[in-house]
């Protein structure tokens, strides 16, 4: 059920599936088994759900059963926005596993229907085309790969592959609660659509992948530790993408008034955790620091000489090897 490309990409290489015990991942592990794919689960405790302790005992037997690794981690309570604090919590513990066990990419259960539910979303909110396109079957992160071999499968072929080999899965609940925005959307407007149009959509997403290849400068952000840079390609849309992936991969998803920020002004500040500077030619981002930093007299006349951000400074004061590259890059013009 494998496309050839997401085949390429797993065989002989260290993979993480992560794991929940539902139909989606417990529908991609048993495919990865059966096209002869090594790899790893990790799984994720919020400890909201009763039936979240079963989950958990259904990884790890199917990790014995198999000669697998199962990955636990039992995560501190969210006090807030938990859609959001969750999705930190898990992709955190996906890339320390990751670090310290050197695997090579990270997979993920995503399938149309979340493919499509995001777009819609998207589209609802304000979003150009490369959003719109959303999820990808492959993104190159910081030290690995995220894979997302499903996203060719509806939920429905899914399921049919499940029943067909009598495969056990669990049900979230939570999937029924319509106050949450992305299951209203899936309810109400994404699941009804596939249900008529499936075939149309497959094709559309096909035509979209292939246009954003096509209407997106390819531009190679460069890190140095938690710092981040890369030359404008002088085509704002592009550069707003390619701060957008790279946020992404630190675990900041972009509203659409940052978007909207980004496109007007040339220093913004995100989330109050990073901050995103478009200055001679160049973007530069880094972690926002808010302390009062005490910078020497020679410091602060050699910032006012290269002319660079002011609220940028204090972070290039602590980490040298960045402002040595900025002093570089900006020293070039």
């Amino acid at each position: 059920m494998l496309e050839p490309f997401s085949l390429q990409l797993l065989e002989g290489k260290k993979n993480l599936l992560a794991f929940s015990g539902g139909g989606d991942s417990t529908a991609l592990f048993f495919i990865l088994l059966n096209h002869n794919i090594k790899f790893d689960i990790a799984i994720v405790d919020y400890g909201i759900r009763a039936q979240s302790k079963e989950e958990v005992a259904y990884a790890q037997a199917l990790a014995h059963t198999h000669n697998l690794t199962c990955h636990l981690l039992s995560a501190p309570k969210c006090e807030k926005n938990f859609e959001s604090s969750a999705r930190e919590i898990r992709y955190n513990f996906f890339e320390e596993l990751i670090n310290s066990y050197e695997y090579e990419n990270l997979i993920t259960a995503h399938h149309l229907g979340d493919r499509f539910e995001w777009m819609l979303m998207q589209f609802c909110k304000g979003a150009g085309c490369a959003e719109i396109a959303g999820m990808q079957k492959m993104q190159q992160r910081k030290n690995y790969t995220l894979l997302r071999p499903l996203l060719h499968l509806d939920k429905k072929e899914l399921l049919v592959y499940l029943h067909a080999n009598e495969i056990h899965y669990f049900e979230d609940e939570s999937n029924l609660n319509e106050d949450i925005k992305r299951n209203a959307f899936r309810h109400n407007y994404s699941l009804p659509l596939i249900e008529k149009y499936l075939g149309g959509i497959k094709k559309s997403f096909d035509y979209l992948d292939r246009d954003r290849e096509c209407l997106i400068d390819k531009i190679e952000v460069k890190t140095i530790k938690d710092f981040a840079y890369f030359k404008s390609s002088h085509n704002k849309r592009a550069d707003i993408y390619a701060i957008d992936k790279y946020l992404k991969s630190e675990l900041h998803m972009l509203s659409s008034k940052e978007r909207e920020l980004l496109e007007k002004e040339t220093c913004v500040v995100l989330g109050r955790k990073f901050l995103v500077v478009q200055d001679s030619g160049f973007i530069f981002i880094a972690p926002y620091m808010t302390d009062e930093t005490v910078m020497p007299k020679e410091f602060k006349e050699e910032m006012r000489t290269l002319k660079i951000e002011p609220k940028l400074r204090a972070y290039l004061y602590k980490n040298s090897d960045a402002f040595l590259k900025v002093k570089e890059l900006m020293g070039s013009i």
